[in-house]
């Protein structure tokens, strides 16, 4: 059985994309799919489980028969993407990316980026194409 990390922020697009892409791309193997949202801010004490774009990806991926694990993270993402995906020595990380200027990953970053450049792992980057 293959472990797969996926990392989800807010965007119910971006969550869809993930699930579709990872269901299509591992159609013929048996898959475990960690689903992984990161706190960054978290005042109201909020549950992964209460997070949209987790229930969305967890509707996809239940749909086509996909075995299904919810994780919390809280603080940076990209460290939490990384450190989640060791400790649960998955076979590889997929994370949403998104349309920025140049500017814009200088003054924030990019967390795919991050990943990317942080882990040994295999990285895949999808995207919405909607520019978010």
């Amino acid at each position: 059985m293959k472990d797969v990390l996926l990392g989800i922020d807010k965007s119910e697009d971006r969550a869809t994309e993930l699930a579709k892409t990872v269901v299509d791309l591992f159609e013929e193997e048996a898959l475990r799919v960690h689903l992984l949202h990161d706190f960054v801010d978290n005042p109201e004490g909020a549950s992964v489980t209460q997070v949209g774009a987790i229930r969305r990806a967890e509707e996809i991926l239940e749909e086509n028969g996909v075995e299904i694990k919810l994780h919390e993270g809280s603080g940076h993402p990209a460290d939490s993407i990384i450190d989640t995906a060791e400790r649960l020595d998955v076979a590889a990380i997929c994370v949403a990316g998104r349309k920025r200027s140049a500017t814009g990953k200088l003054l924030f970053g990019s967390v795919s980026q991050e990943v990317i450049l942080g882990t040994e792992r295999p990285v895949l980057v999808c995207s919405t194409g909607d520019g978010e």
